[in-house]
């Protein structure tokens, strides 16, 4: 058969989804900071991610023909101090893909990586219609507090290990230990 003949996408590579190496592209930052602006900074789940490590086996990528389409990071974080969670996002899509299901394909990768790996409780900011369909739901947060305000409506939870939640309740923070050792010769 001759290869002029073929449909444009039989020739091309499909889109795959990769953990993220090493610190985030300038590609995935662009990304974000398209997607969020400046203001990214002052929310209460950037205030929880400032100085800590994304869990790098979580940190995830939509590379489609050698461009970042789209990125799926999760952070640890505690629930009262005691209960290990993971705080999921930001998940952003190249604009002009929207609505081709990166979105989705991200998410589903990262939760069914995060379970794989004995994660029992994610939760997140975000638009509960959007999320509801991954199985996350503003119940399942109703006993959980972000420092900071954050819109009650947008704060959900999911369990990725049946009854995870039962009996779990406070203020989400950083885990112990959790911070970046901080740059030599920066005063302490």
């Amino acid at each position: 058969m001759n290869a002029n003949r073929l449909a444009p996408s039989t020739l091309e590579t499909p889109m795959k989804i990769v953990v993220e190496s090493g610190s985030p592209t300038p590609q995935v930052e662009s990304l974000v900071a398209d997607a969020f602006g400046p203001d990214r900074f002052a929310k209460a789940v950037y205030r929880l991610r400032d100085g800590v490590d994304a869990e790098a086996s979580l940190s995830l990528v939509a590379i489609d023909k050698g461009k970042v389409v789209g990125t799926l990071r999760f952070w640890p974080v505690e629930i009262a101090g005691q209960v290990p969670a993971l705080l999921l996002g930001p998940l952003v899509t190249c604009p002009e893909r929207q609505g081709e299901g990166i979105g989705s394909k991200l998410m589903h990768e990262g939760l069914a990586r995060a379970a794989a790996q004995g994660h029992r409780i994610v939760v997140l900011v975000g638009d509960e219609p959007y999320y509801r369909r991954f199985g996350f739901h503003r119940a399942l947060a109703r006993r959980l507090e972000l420092p900071g305000w954050v819109d009650p409506a947008r704060f959900l939870a999911r369990e990725l290990a049946a009854g995870a939640l039962a009996g779990v309740g406070g203020m989400i923070g950083r885990p112990a230990g959790a911070e970046r050792e901080q740059k030599a010769g920066r005063a302490a």
